[in-house]
């Protein structure tokens, strides 16, 4: 479910959003989401000063009822 929210808000604010791709996983420090977008997208979902990325990470935390990273990358690496 917390990967599906994450999916939806980030492809409503990049102008690629066919490039999102974003994957769950389990370890033992809590889950991780990892999102990948289209280089030119990375400062849209990044923000300036990381504000619109901590906004996100702050929503996917409420969300949440155990611990979550969200770990933004572009689609090169």
């Amino acid at each position: 479910m917390l990967a599906q929210a994450v999916e939806h808000l980030i492809k409503n604010i990049v102008d690629f959003p066919d490039d999102v791709s974003v994957k769950s996983h389990e370890n033992a420090r809590g889950e991780l989401i990892r999102v990948r977008v289209n280089p030119e997208d990375i400062g849209r979902v990044i923000g300036r000063n990381g504000r619109t990325a901590n906004a996100i990470r702050t929503v996917v935390q409420a969300l949440s009822d155990h611990k979550v990273r969200v770990d933004i990358m572009d689609v090169r690496r």
